[in-house]
């Protein structure tokens, strides 16, 4: 098994979110590491500060050497998929190839409502998050994209320059929709990640992505299966690392351990400790 941290970009700083992920990547058993796409906090104090999640990934891209970096995930909501496209490009470039893009259809009622942004109902959501995974894999991969769909359209559209990986970084899809989600999980997708309440409704997802995937012709081996774990701060990392443990039997690839608020450098090291029996 595999394990990334997620730091959550609300009620902190650039300065302490930047020195955990350093510490995360001089650790060899952590290989990824995550934020947040939101322009409101999640938690605590709504009027309380929350960094862009992009904006970030492009200055841990310099802070850091090794660990792949992500957002998790980005609402196709928020951009549209050309601008996402080349915003990914950079970022890949910058970090030496180690960007995965993750996305999601979106659902923030309160941030679209306070910015006046369209979110529209979930069906129609769901059309325009497939078209938009489609403009960004193609702009990544194609000298030119011409794309004609009922949320987006281009015509002889370039990304240059290309991402360092090719065709294009991993795409993440998140969710846990058994339907639209799944099924753009097993079209597209390198990644799968999901926020489940236990083992037992992660592999029952896990079951249905494996349907999904014969639905399409994909084998299911090529999508790596990532699930988040969130550390209590009352409860400590013990109670975490046996929830990973039930994750491990389930079939996950890879745990991504959310930390908690201003979580320091110095957890992490205790953490990668307790996990390492699981990574064997």
């Amino acid at each position: 098994m595999r394990f990334g941290i997620k730091t959550r970009p609300e009620h902190t700083t650039w300065e302490q979110m930047r020195d955990v992920w350093v510490a995360a990547d001089d650790i060899a058993l952590f290989d990824s590491a995550w934020n947040w796409d939101h322009f409101y906090p999640l938690t605590g104090e709504e009027t309380g500060p929350n960094f862009e999640g992009w904006t970030m990934l492009a200055a841990m891209a310099q802070a850091t050497r090794r660990i792949r970096i992500g957002c998790q995930v980005a609402g196709m909501i928020y951009r549209h998929p050309a601008v996402l496209a080349n915003m990914a490009a950079t970022i890949d470039i910058i970090s030496q190839g180690r960007l995965d893009i993750g996305v999601g259809a979106g659902w923030n009622q309160q941030e679209c409502d306070a910015y006046g942004i369209e979110l529209p109902p979930l069906r129609e959501r769901f059309d325009q998050f497939d078209e938009g995974v489609q403009v960004i894999i193609g702009l990544l991969s194609q000298p030119t994209t011409t794309f004609e769909g009922k949320h987006f359209r281009l015509t002889e559209a370039r990304c240059e320059p290309k991402p360092v990986q090719r065709p294009h970084p991993p795409i993440v899809i998140g969710g846990r929709g058994p339907k639209r989600t799944l099924r753009a999980v097993a079209r597209w997708a390198q990644q799968w990640n999901a926020i489940t309440q236990n083992a037992d409704q992660w592999r029952e997802l896990k079951e249905t992505l494996l349907v999904r995937c014969a639905e399409v012709g994909r084998k299911p081996e090529e999508i790596v299966c990532s699930v988040n774990v969130r550390i209590d701060p009352e409860k400590g990392i013990g109670p975490a690392v046996e929830e990973v443990a039930s994750y491990r039997e389930a079939g996950a690839d890879l745990a991504i351990m959310n930390l908690p608020h201003r979580a320091e450098p110095g957890m992490l090291e205790p953490l990668a400790e307790a996990l390492a029996a699981l990574a064997l």
